[in-house]
């Protein structure tokens, strides 16, 4: 069992072991999702009732974190990380069994019990474990597990549907996690209980409640419809009851989460920072396979090798950025890598059929590189301006940051490909009336190119109308997706103007203290 000075002085292989759990969770969040037409298959259901085994989870893992750390000072920390260890991979081992949706459901929820509890409680070890001049070193490499995970989740979990069988992508975990709870009990040392007093249960109720209704109407807006009565509903009541939560939590004796962190330094700017490059990071993760599988036609596998430098630049710079971070701090980091991610998102916006494949890797790879080096400077300089006692509370905000922002950025930037893609198709479809000159002329030639493949009874010039349709949707939502690119740059740069009031924190005597170099 590791002993806790020991490990100040050695936190490597700590910091090793924590982050397989952390890694194993992220990864789990993306690796479902390339299985969902097999899993339609499978249990003769429909996209929308399989997409279920993926939205319970996400709502889950937003319930459950805002308690990580009164369980973490209640129980101690390795305590509770291997315990949500055992539960996440028990959750994985019935995933894997499931004979039926429903039954995969129930068991996605016992997984992500586990899931939802180990990303904030491995962040509030790193920092109690980690001497904070080289804060900036251990979370550069801890953080490849929320950069690397989701990138290269499709890729491993196409690979695994297609060639082997879909129920290695829950059996995967049951290895991993055994090691897992053996590596913390040998090498993640035992942290002291903190008296905390009693657990805020309406605090819990109102986040709870609130972040449910938050994430599931983000989940299900473009599905339901954004102005469905029951997204509004959801949307109102979740509201209201995080403002009661906010109201509650300042005025009680013990809360659920310490909402006076934000007064601590740059921790309230690192956290408007860390959701606007998480809205970036999803809107490359997200957008750009789906061009490539519906308009490119790639299949995973292929779209997934070709997200994989960019992973890999991450991976990469994360631990570089990291060194940098200790010897000179966040803002010159955080600026340099969001101009660079900014300039690169919008190179993303030239996307189209005639991209070719190089070019694609060669954005994607930069952009990479760009992620590695403002991701977790910006959530490091945040938590170093936080007293090693509140780290519990704040790892917890700042992951429920990541999680809102996650769904409301894909919500937002969905939203916008949809009306921007109906605008530019109405605008294209306009330039085509039967009459028009340019119309007839692209008739005649799509005529010349299928007439030897009509469909019996059907006038070829029906099929020329609907071919010509079906290439206006396709150009429009090409134009969509460019101007999603567009959007996702200009939050970029207001992320990198406000990345120059930055602080970093070095810890002096009892406090944190700004670095006199910035």
């Amino acid at each position: 069992m590791a002993d806790a000075s020991q490990t100040q002085r050695h936190w490597g292989v700590a910091l090793a072991v924590l982050v397989i759990g952390a890694f194993m969770a992220i990864l789990d969040s993306s690796i479902v999702n390339i299985a969902i037409p097999k899993l339609e298959s499978v249990f003769s259901v429909n996209t929308a009732e399989v997409q279920w085994v993926v939205t319970i989870y996400l709502l889950v893992l937003g319930v459950v974190v805002p308690a990580a750390g009164y369980l973490g000072d209640r129980f101690g920390y390795r305590t509770v990380y291997m315990a949500a260890l055992v539960i996440f991979t028990i959750g994985s081992a019935l995933s894997g069994l499931s004979w039926s949706l429903n039954v995969l459901t129930v068991f996605r929820v016992v997984q992500a019990l586990g899931g939802g509890l180990i990303m904030p409680i491995t962040m509030a070890m790193v920092y109690r474990i980690v001497p904070r001049q080289q804060i900036g070193t251990a979370m550069g490499f801890w953080g490849l597990a929320i950069i690397v995970a989701p990138a290269i989740g499709p890729t491993l979990g196409g690979y695994l549907v297609e060639y082997v069988n879909w129920r290695l992508i829950f059996y995967i975990n049951v290895p991993i996690g055994i090691v897992g709870v053996l590596l913390a009990y040998m090498y993640v040392p035992k942290f002291p209980q903190i008296k905390t007093g009693g657990f805020d249960f309406i605090g819990f109720i109102l986040t709870a409640g609130g972040l449910f209704g938050l994430l599931l109407a983000l989940s299900e807006g473009e599905t339901w419809g954004w102005s469905s009565e029951p997204i509004v509903l959801l949307l109102t009541a979740s509201g209201f009851l995080l403002v009661m939560f906010v109201l509650w939590e300042l005025r009680a004796k013990h809360p659920l989460l310490d909402l006076r962190v934000f007064r601590f330094g740059s921790f309230g700017l690192s956290n408007v920072l860390v959701i606007l490059v998480t809205v970036a990071m999803y809107s490359g993760i997200f957008y750009v396979p789906l061009f490539l599988q519906t308009i490119v036609g790639f299949g995973a596998m292929k779209t997934g090798l070709i997200m994989m430098p960019a992973a890999l630049a991450s991976a990469v710079m994360m631990p570089i950025s990291g060194r940098i971070y200790d010897k000179i701090g966040a803002r010159a980091l955080v600026f340099t890598g969001m101009a660079l991610l900014a300039v690169t998102t919008y190179l993303l916006h030239n996307l189209s059929v005639d991209t070719s494949v190089g070019q694609v890797i060669l954005w994607l790879t930069l952009r990479g590189f760009g992620m590695g080096m403002a991701m977790m400077p910006v959530t490091t300089a945040g938590m170093s301006a936080v007293p090693t006692e509140h780290v519990g509370g704040a790892s917890a905000i700042n992951n429920i940051m990541q999680r809102v922002a996650g769904s409301f950025g894909l919500a937002g930037l969905t939203a916008l490909l949809q009306h921007q893609s109906s605008m530019h198709a109405q605008m294209l479809a306009s330039a085509y009336t039967p009459t028009s000159g340019s119309a007839m002329q692209l008739f005649r030639g799509l005529q010349g190119m299928i007439a030897g493949e009509g469909i019996p009874g059907v006038p070829a010039l029906h099929i020329t109308v609907t071919t010509l349709y079906g290439m206006i949707e396709q150009q429009a939502f090409v134009m969509g997706v460019d101007d999603v690119f567009v959007a996702a740059a200009v939050f970029i740069v207001v992320g990198a103007v406000l990345s120059l009031a930055l602080k970093t924190y070095r810890t002096q005597g009892n406090a944190p203290r700004a670095m006199a170099a910035e």
